[in-house]
């Protein structure tokens, strides 16, 4: 995008931006504007930065097959207060074939505003498929990392493989980031982040690391937590090093909130909508991210579809902004009358039909749906009793029928869910009836622990054997940290999970506990 395109659409945002304002209560909010404003002062191609600007380092995002989000925010203070000036920034980047950036094949200017936190989102176009590069940004004389990505295979081509790893729940003050140092060292095309990037809870004393300051709630507040999570040099280095997907949870904004419900009594819906807008402008400015996501006050679209060719597409899930109240609360029990209700939904109406039309025209050997919350239908007692957690998809029954029942009917070549939120390793078969015997399997679902949340973890759980007798659906399940690697051909899927035996202290060592697969057409789950 050149400077006037994002002068142009900067205009364009700014007036769309204050229709919004004239026709709701944030007509009198004081929190920032989302979208730069061309009456600012000018741009500034030189400015002296109080320290070295790219301290939160880079990141790239969705590939395309002609390009890809190339990400960057100016940040010389980045645990303050950003340690910019009031003014917007010229910063230039440039793509190249080569690390030492000698043969440059795209280049250009964008600005970083103020409004925006001086982050800088530049959507690279007109580049070769299935290739890596390298690119790099410039402001103010100072010179960025460089970083490493890579572009999708043509819409028609076929890859022979594809390797990616998907991971979750980030607790800063839980632990080390080693699972992210091994990770780094995996030969992978892509990292997909399932949510909880960070967490929003005040500053603890005797953990592992401590959070700055209390619970967040100002779009400042957001801005230096995330700061604080993205100066981890193990995960920048993971950012730098493949292009990631992301979506969120709970935690980037509020734990286990449902559209503009907390799960606080007596919050007042309009401080809650508006601190749901600080936490969505401030995850915006910290990720890969397409325009398309700019948030509209305490709206944001994140849910969205990336194609890696005829192999396999994503389709990102968002289970938290559009769900209606959890019907059963959101703890762990029996699934109430309210489970059944049919109004109750987990995606919305308009992301549930989004994601049948992707599913129906997609042409790709492999459909994820990356998303938040187990599908499932797990229950947690051993024994008579049943225990269902109801703030996953089991508390919202018609929702996940529903859900089934389309993936039951073959439209849908190779479904498989990827999952986090939960802290543990979980392979589950989807069906749609759990309640009866020999019900057909219609998906893989693979959930992912945390890379950190929880602490230390342990392998074999002690309720495992109840676990599995209780729920035939239930392959492997551990309690370990880690990550998941998967490797993806046209005739099978594996998911490798990858777990490091603690976190409280650096230097685990990594261990692939457990390996299945699914043959292409079939489904079903293997050990492999």
């Amino acid at each position: 995008m050149t400077q006037d395109d994002r002068l142009n659409f900067l205009l364009k945002q700014s007036r769309d931006r204050r229709s919004f304002l004239r026709n709701s209560f944030y007509a009198m909010s004081a929190w920032p504007l989302l979208v730069g404003n061309p009456l600012l002062p000018r741009v500034l191609s030189r400015t002296p930065f109080a320290d070295y600007p790219f301290q939160l380092g880079l990141a790239s995002g969705d590939p395309a097959a002609d390009g890809f989000v190339l990400w960057t925010r100016l940040a010389p203070k980045p645990l303050e207060d950003g340690g910019m000036p009031l003014v917007n920034i010229a910063v230039d980047w440039q793509v190249s074939k080569d690390e030492n950036m000698t043969q440059v094949v795209a280049k250009g200017q964008t600005i970083a505003t103020p409004e925006l936190g001086h982050s800088v989102h530049v959507e690279v176009k007109g580049l070769e498929s299935d290739r890596w590069y390298f690119y790099q940004f410039k402001a103010g004389g100072e010179l960025s990392p460089v970083g490493r990505t890579r572009t999708a295979p043509a819409k028609d081509a076929m890859l022979d493989k594809f390797q990616f790893a998907f991971a979750s729940c980030q607790h800063f003050e839980s632990g080390y980031y080693t699972a992210y140092e091994h990770m780094l060292k995996e030969p992978l095309d892509l990292v997909v982040h399932l949510g909880d990037y960070i967490y929003e809870y005040a500053g603890k004393d005797n953990r592992v690391r401590k959070h700055l300051g209390p619970e967040i709630n100002s779009v400042e507040d957001y801005r230096r937590r995330i700061s604080q999570y993205k100066m981890d040099p193990a995960l920048q280095a993971m950012h730098a090093a493949v292009p990631w997907i992301v979506t969120w949870d709970d935690h980037e904004f509020d734990n286990n909130y449902a559209n503009a419900i907390s799960e606080e009594a007596g919050i007042v819906k309009e401080a809650f909508l508006k601190r749901r807008a600080n936490a969505y402008q401030a995850y915006y400015e910290h990720m890969p991210l397409r325009k398309a996501s700019i948030p509209r006050g305490p709206d944001m679209k994140l849910y969205r579809n990336v194609a890696f060719g005829r192999l396999l597409e994503f389709d990102v899930l968002d289970t938290r902004q559009y769900r209606t109240d959890q019907p059963c609360g959101d703890k762990s029990g029996p699934l109430c009358e309210g489970a059944y209700d049919s109004k109750a939904t987990m995606m919305g109406r308009k992301q549930e039909r989004w994601l049948a039309r992707q599913l129906r025209k997609s042409k790709a050997e492999w459909n994820v749906l990356a998303q938040q919350v187990m599908m499932a239908k797990i229950d947690r007692d051993a024994g008579e009793k049943k225990r269902y957690s109801v703030d996953q998809w089991p508390g919202y029954e018609v929702s996940r029928k529903k859900l089934m029942e389309f993936l039951s009917k073959d439209v849908v070549s190779n479904p498989v869910v990827l999952t986090g939120d939960i802290h543990s390793n979980w392979v589950n078969e989807l069906k749609v009836d759990y309640d009866r015997a020999g019900s057909q399997t219609v998906a893989a679902e693979f959930v992912g622990t945390s890379i950190t949340s929880g602490g230390d973890g342990i392998f074999k759980p002690q309720n495992l054997d109840g676990l599995l007798s209780d729920n035939p659906c239930l392959k492997f399940h551990s309690r370990e940290r880690g990550y998941v690697k998967c490797t993806v051909t046209p005739k099978t899927w594996q998911s490798d999970y990858q777990a490091v035996e603690y976190v409280t202290k650096p230097g685990a060592p990594l261990i692939t506990r457990a390996s299945f697969v699914v043959e292409n057409g079939r489904k079903v789950i293997e050990k492999a």
